[in-house]
């Protein structure tokens, strides 16, 4: 069955989409907290105007209407591997695919041919499982504040 999401590039210039995703980040974000017991994550305090002034190329994962379900960005590291930034779901699209939908497309048709790097809370399972699904592998956890733990992996 086909997907009712497309991925396409966002422009962050655009008030609308700006706005978009921001929205989502914040709730996902808020969604992460929960599940990983510490609220500092610094996404759930950035301003529009600092997401939008963060160098990261942007992917979308849009519904029919045009409402962004959901989202990925990246940077490109100086020796060429990519790190994923962050990749965010609208919770009204959680377990529906849409971040499946957006690494699948990043790794396969955007970065095929790069180490990709991701981190996340290490006791998001969700992330967990979905990055661990799709060939990535689980490296050093690692604690970046008190009460935080963090999980990186690689997918070379």
């Amino acid at each position: 069955m086909p997907s009712p999401l497309a991925v396409r590039p966002l422009d962050l210039t655009e008030d609308g989409t700006a706005s978009a995703v921001h929205r989502i980040g914040r709730a996902a974000y808020a969604v992460e907290a929960e599940l990983i017991g510490f609220d500092g994550i610094p996404a759930l305090r950035e301003s529009l105007a600092q997401m939008r002034e963060q160098p990261l190329h942007w992917l979308g994962a849009v519904a029919q209407d045009g409402a962004v379900a959901g989202f990925l960005a990246w940077a490109v590291e100086p020796d060429g591997s990519a790190r994923i930034d962050r990749l965010c779901v609208s919770p009204a699209w959680f377990r529906r695919g849409a971040a499946s939908l957006l690494l699948r497309h990043v790794l396969s048709e955007v970065l095929p041919d790069r180490t990709v790097t991701v981190t996340t809370g290490a006791a998001n399972a969700p992330a967990v499982t979905l990055y661990e699904r799709l060939g990535f592998v689980r490296g050093a956890d690692f604690s970046p504040a008190p009460g935080l733990t963090m999980a990186s992996f690689t997918r070379p």
